[in-house]
């Protein structure tokens, strides 16, 4: 497009899209476009001079960046274009990665990008240079500091990733120090062994962004795509962010992937729930990948990847897909509501992530077992300072070092002075654990079989196991066991809490398992989390029953509160919701209002993939 300008089409392109509604694009000035430079060497290939070709850099600040001033005369051309049609632009900087390809300018091929001092020279001019000339523009919102720059090249340590990471930042600000800066980057972790982790990028950035895209993350393409897994994904990724980096964070980039995942119908029903469930969630917005089909385009990336051509909101014709069709819908609700902004998610826990674990895979399966069972949570790391909360889950222990000693005597302390405990068990070591858990481990062996066990308030389930830890109950009660008495699931007064212990690796087994959260013959893992809850005293009023719808909950007053019921579901459901004496529904703002069952029972009949919303009001005496 920049090397190719043709300034009517571009036009058209942005008319199309502010015309249906959209109010933010991300925008990509392609690396060795913007600054085309080339090394010449010398004998022996001792580099001697960078040019533009065979033509020296001018003697000017373009020059001395390394920047084509014809690139930037269109950049903003293009700028001036969205901002008369109330277009606003997050512009990812150094765009050296773009579909599956590395673009970057001649003189640093061959090079590590992220690591080569030389590289690290060029890319700090040029970001320099593009920020002072941009940053007037109204039309800019903020910079994002490229397109998964995170891809472009291998590191060796988190330490060079930091290093990398501020030097971008600290240009961005040293030139605007106004606009947000925006973090862009793929796939993410907290591990402190992780290359790429989301603490490091929320010290330096202002805003984190998810690419939950379900095909290339792990254990989020196991169901099919209008399912609560896949709908989830984008939710419980962006805020296992949002709630470790303690920044803003959205999904600056989702998609189907095109029609060989999922038809335009149905790619519009997993779009709309995606947008409730984000919305609910407090994840600020959406970015779809992207725009325009591009199965037109002969080049690479487009002739490798089969993936990147029809990825639009449009087709080549300019017709609209279902998916911007919803886009539009849900913009034109949020309008017409009567808050401006949704208040924060009432949240009843908190998830622990630990060491020596698979951090993603437990928090997905920790995030929709949650909301199954009706209650919403915040992750934290288990090297962060604990939040106050009723409720602390710490899923799939393993290995030795699952928690340092100082936090799990906190953790202990804090279920001494009244908070609920949970822990289940994936090979990990807690000391101290026999006196506050309430029992004694006897052995630990290794299973052959899938375990089954049995409780009052599920019934039998089974799954895998790989350990079997035998257990004495030295004050615990048992909640579910296996068929020769084993307790499996227990639960012991401590202080004035409580510690409830599932010996098994529900959340990681559950994660990598298709259609444990969605095939309605699927056994109900769920009410296990939901005995967990009713044994909280959290914020939530509100009582369900329906695994496939979510609820939250939202205070408008003293008196009031919003309820945003999702069905997560390709078909119609019905949620039995139970509110407490004084509370009733109010106002309907979207879909039918609950009718009345029984004194404290509502009904709510709820679409397949769409969401009610309503209020509910006390009654003063």
């Amino acid at each position: 497009m920049w090397s190719d300008w043709k300034e009517d089409i571009v036009r058209h392109d942005l008319q199309v899209l502010a015309r249906h509604g959209l109010q933010i694009l991300r925008v990509f000035p392609l690396w060795p476009d913007f600054q085309p430079i080339t090394l010449l060497r010398a004998g022996a290939g001792t580099p001697k001079e960078v040019r533009f070709g065979e033509a020296p850099l001018p003697e000017d600040d373009a020059g001395f960046s390394g920047v084509n001033p014809i690139m930037m005369s269109r950049f903003r051309r293009f700028a001036d274009l969205a901002e008369t049609m109330n277009l606003k632009l997050i512009v990812g900087i150094l765009t050296g990665w773009m579909s599956g390809r590395l673009f970057v300018p001649p003189a640093l091929e061959g090079r590590n990008v992220l690591s080569d001092p030389f590289a690290r020279l060029w890319q700090v001019r040029f970001v320099r240079f593009f920020v002072r000339e941009m940053k007037d523009h109204p039309a800019i919102l903020a910079w994002d500091l490229g397109n998964e720059c995170n891809c472009m090249a291998p590191l060796s340590s988190p330490e060079e990733a930091w290093e990398w990471t501020s030097a971008i930042t600290t240009t961005i600000r040293a030139e605007d120090p106004f606009r947000p800066v925006i973090s862009g980057m793929h796939s993410l972790s907290p591990d402190p062994d992780a290359i790429w982790r989301i603490q490091d990028q929320a010290e330096w950035n202002d805003i984190l962004t998810t690419h939950p895209y379900p095909y290339f993350t792990p254990y989020c393409d196991l169901d099919p795509i209008h399912t609560i897994r896949t709908i989830l994904h984008s939710t419980a990724e962006t805020r296992f962010y949002a709630d470790i980096g303690g920044k803003p964070t959205f999904p600056e980039e989702l998609g189907t992937l095109g029609p060989f995942l999922a038809s335009d119908r149905i790619a519009a029903d997993f779009a709309r729930t995606c947008l409730f469930s984000l919305w609910a969630h407090g994840c600020h917005g959406l970015l779809w990948w992207c725009a325009f089909d591009q199965s037109h385009l002969e080049h690479a990336p487009y002739d490798w990847n089969a993936c990147e051509r029809e990825l639009g909101l449009l087709t080549l014709e300019h017709a609209p897909k279902p998916v911007l069709i919803e886009f539009g819908n849900f913009r034109r609700w949020l309008e017409k509501l009567p808050i401006h902004q949704l208040p924060e998610t009432l949240k009843d826990a908190v998830c622990i992530l630990s060491h020596d674990q698979d951090q993603w895979g437990v928090a997905f399966a920790t995030f929709i077992l949650s909301k199954q069972a009706g209650f919403d949570l915040s992750f934290r790391f288990a090297d962060q300072s604990l939040p106050s909360a009723p409720c602390y889950l710490l899923p799939c222990v393993r290995g030795q070092s699952v928690i340092s000693r100082q936090r799990w005597l906190q953790l202990l302390n804090r279920v001494r002075e009244g908070a609920i405990l949970y822990v289940s068990y994936h090979d990990g070591l807690l000391s101290p654990f026999n006196e506050p858990f309430g029992v004694e481990i006897q052995t630990r062996s290794h299973r052959s079989q899938a375990v089954h066990f049995t409780s009052s308030a599920f019934g039998e389930l089974t799954l895998d196991a790989p350990i079997r830890l035998e257990l004495a109950l030295q004050g615990a009660k048992a909640l579910a066991v296996e068929p020769d008495g084993n307790p499996v699931f227990t639960l012991h007064p401590y202080g004035k809490g409580k510690i409830i212990f599932l010996s098994l690796p529900l959340e990681i087994t559950l994660v990598k398992s298709p259609g444990v959260f969605y095939d309605p013959k699927a056994q109900p893992f769920w009410k296990i989390y939901q005995m967990i809850f009713e044994e909280m005293s959290g914020q939530k009023i509100s009582r369900k029953s329906n695994p496939q719808v979510g609820t939250t909950e939202h205070p408008l007053d003293e008196t009031t509160r919003l309820l945003i019921l999702i069905n997560y579901s390709p078909s119609f459901q019905n949620e039995l919701i139970t509110l407490p004496v004084g509370w009733k529904p109010d106002q309907s703002w979207r879909g039918e209002p609950p009718e009345q069952k029984a004194n404290h029972e509502w009904v709510c009949s709820i679409p397949a993939n769409d969401a009610i919303v309503f209020t509910v009001k006390r009654s003063i005496l």
